[in-house]
């Protein structure tokens, strides 16, 4: 038992998935300034751009209130970047990165080559990712903390519910990329499912604003349920049963993904 364990966890002592994570995180230090303005600066732009920009011309509009639940666009909008920052993140890491892993750099198989488990480079890769998608939500916090329509406690809990919802995206799409020879379904998968979610996911306006077959299909992605958790948390109005319904689905779909990418890392690393 004594040489499985040794085995599982190296000569360090260390468990597989942490040295894999603080590899990348490593690697990560190298970028981690412009990482990090860019998680402060480009939510800044979207709230000047649109929450303020589009939602003046929004709240002049007759029953436009009532439609945003009470709340004023700016506040409406604001609390979904958390949400959508998330996703954006995490989808992008799981994509031409950790096809880096596989094909440019062969890092992973280097890594497997060690006492170090497939599984536990798939693990190590998603706590890598969950700090890099949590990084990015605590910038928007930080920014949205800056206004009084959002400048609420609920932003605390709303970083951890906004990486939950980038790691719903991320996992998934981690375990498709680790089947994967060639990046070239990344476009689309950007371009038809992450773009289209962004866009009819309940940030610039409610579902049920939307026909009836997209409202349904809304219900089932990831990204609704991050954001309607996201917003109800900052501008409160959240009832328990409802919030529950959303971490539910997010976590299903984080758990969902991670058993995906053991399954698949396994395939792709095996000796």
């Amino acid at each position: 038992m004594t040489d499985s364990l040794q085995h599982r966890e190296g000569p360090s002592g260390t468990p597989g998935p942490v040295r894999v994570w603080f590899r990348e995180i490593t690697f990560y230090r190298r970028i981690w300034r412009a990482n990090v303005l860019a998680a402060f600066v480009q939510p800044m732009l979207y709230l000047l751009g649109v929450g303020i920009g589009v939602g003046t011309l929004v709240d002049e509009g007759p029953g436009s209130t009532a439609v945003l639940g009470g709340v004023s666009y700016f506040a409406f909008y604001a609390t979904a970047l958390l949400a959508t920052t998330a996703m954006f993140t995490a989808s992008q890491e799981a994509l031409w990165p950790t096809m880096d892993g596989f094909m440019w750099s062969h890092a992973y198989h280097a890594m497997v080559s060690t006492p170090i488990e497939p599984g536990e480079v798939a693990t190590g890769l998603a706590m890598h990712h969950a700090t890099r998608t949590a990084i990015g939500a605590t910038g928007v916090a930080v920014v949205l903390a800056a206004f009084p329509d959002t400048r609420s406690w609920g932003l605390i809990p709303a970083i951890p519910v906004a990486t939950l919802c980038g790691m719903a995206f991320g996992l998934p799409l981690a375990a498709w990329t680790a089947t994967r020879s060639r990046d070239i379904s990344f476009p689309a998968i950007l371009r038809f499912g992450i773009i289209p979610m962004f866009l009819f996911g309940g940030a610039f306006f409610p579902i049920s604003q939307l026909p009836d077959w997209l409202q349904k299909l809304a219900w089932i992605t990831p990204l609704w349920h991050g954001v309607e958790l996201c917003r109800g948390l900052v501008l409160g109005g959240l009832e328990a049963t409802e919030g529950l319904a959303h971490l539910a689905v997010l976590l299903a779909f984080v758990v969902g993904g991670w058993a995906a990418c053991q399954v698949t890392f396994r395939r792709r690393l095996r000796p």
